[in-house]
């Protein structure tokens, strides 16, 4: 089919995707780059410039689950519209603004709640509705474009606020997100072909029902990328018993994902979020953290990347926990190393070891719950790390104003990253007792 699962369109619709992520991802980085220029101009602590973020980062979870929502009942072209007058009005509005509180409540409701949440969960779900046979990777690259916006924005931004300052620079950004992200989010007007009715992200349906055998394109044999949950229909009894992911409860999953989410992010935000700080703190000046910021995640994009191919082959859960495992050791490789060069070095590490954590929640979704539910789902369980990352921002400014230095917040990152590993090995033990559910076999994908 021309224009339908893996085909050539998938695959232009996919570079649109992108695209709108990278331009997307000025809402979540633009902040820490800005932050140390924020704080001097309201003349405000570590802890309350970092409000902001994490306001923006609630804002982006809860606008995650609604733009989901919302994606799937009218397609993800209507949610990334308004997250273009969300960003673009946001930006404007918080150059604007007279003091720190309107500075962080425009970053909640209009950067995060109605902006960036509409270019991240949405088009994450929606990419894993256009392919069945590269899923890992084609949600990998969509989700790289988070990390590419990172590694591209940072060093910009930085330059600009040098030499303009922050609030112009705020008002060009929000020009850029309007004129860009519309015209692109015409080309994604397009339904993905099969899915013929949605269901709310509940409890599963039941085996035989309308929803779970709605979507014949997408159906293959169990065992494969995102059939899981098909597979598992076999074995309840009689074919008559309600979906059990992993034999648990759909909501019993979910809501261990959500934490899952919330535990690596936290530990993923204390260098994104303070990279920038940390460096003018020890000296370097904020031209280097940007520049290890960019570098962090710009190796995050190459992580995301390789991840998808490897998920492709090993699974969602073992990707989870490989991601968590590396991103673990990164952590601890800042506590003994603080100059120049290793820090750069540490910041490569972090953003090569931790970036295919996040997608593969959204592969674990699909392996394990019917394509009508994707985008709430996902954006249920992207919203989290979201969360987690609001949580870990602020915690580390808050973390840093208690005992004067980043040492005790890099402990704390490490003590959350360990909660998410728990979680992982819990999740893969349960797969590996239900043979044929929840772990397509190694190298599935050709």
């Amino acid at each position: 089919m021309q224009d339908g699962i893996d085909s050539r369109y998938a695959w232009l619709r996919l570079s649109v995707t992108l695209a709108l992520m990278t331009i997307g991802a000025t809402g979540m980085f633009v902040i820490s780059v800005a932050m140390p220029a924020v704080q001097a101009d309201f003349g405000i602590d570590r802890s309350s410039v970092s409000m902001p973020y994490t306001l923006l980062m609630i804002g982006f979870g809860i606008g995650g689950i609604l733009m989901g929502r919302l994606a799937d009942r009218f397609g993800v072209a209507v949610p990334v519209a308004i997250g273009a007058f969300g960003l673009g009005g946001g930006f404007i509005a918080a150059a604007l603004s007279p003091g720190i509180v309107t500075f962080g409540i425009v970053h909640g409701i209009l950067i995060g709640l109605l902006g960036t949440s509409a270019t991240f969960s949405p088009l994450v779900a929606d990419t894993s509705l256009w392919f069945e046979r590269r899923r890992g990777l084609a949600v990998a690259i969509c989700a790289s474009g988070n990390y590419l916006g990172g590694a591209f924005w940072p060093p910009i931004v930085q330059h600009f606020i040098e030499t303009v300052g922050w609030r112009q620079t705020y008002i060009g950004i929000g020009v850029m997100c309007l004129v860009t992200m519309l015209p692109l989010s015409l080309l994604l007007r397009r339904r993905p072909p099969g899915v013929v009715k949605t269901a709310p992200a509940g409890p599963g349906p039941t085996a035989g029902s309308p929803v779970a055998t709605a979507v014949p394109s997408q159906v293959g044999k169990a065992g494969e990328p995102g059939q899981a949950w098909q597979a598992g229909q076999a074995g309840q009894a009689g074919q008559t018993g309600p979906l059990r992911p992993l034999g648990m409860s759909p909501a019993a999953l979910q809501t261990l994902l959500c934490i899952a989410g919330v535990a690596c992010c936290v530990a993923m935000a204390m260098p994104q979020v303070h990279i920038v700080a940390y460096c003018s703190d020890l000296g370097f000046g904020p031209a280097r953290g940007a520049q290890m910021l960019a570098l962090m995640l710009g190796f995050g994009v190459i992580s995301r990347l390789a991840s998808g191919w490897i998920s492709d082959r090993i699974g969602g859960l073992r990707t989870l926990l490989l991601g968590s495992i590396l991103q673990g050791l990164a952590l601890l490789l800042f506590l003994p190393f603080d100059g120049l060069a290793s820090l750069y070095v540490i910041s490569a590490l972090f953003g090569l070891f931790q970036g295919g954590i996040v997608p593969s929640y959204a592969l674990i979704i699909r392996e394990n719950f019917p394509p009508s539910q994707a985008g709430g789902r996902v954006a249920v369980v992207i919203s989290s790390t979201l969360l987690g990352m609001a949580l870990g921002g602020w915690m580390s400014g808050a973390v840093f104003d208690y005992t004067g230095s980043y040492h005790a917040a890099f402990i704390n990152g490490v003590a959350w990253n360990l909660l998410n590993l728990t979680i992982a090995v819990l999740l893969l033990r349960r797969a590996m007792r239900l043979p044929g559910r929840g772990l397509p076999p190694v190298a599935v994908a050709a």
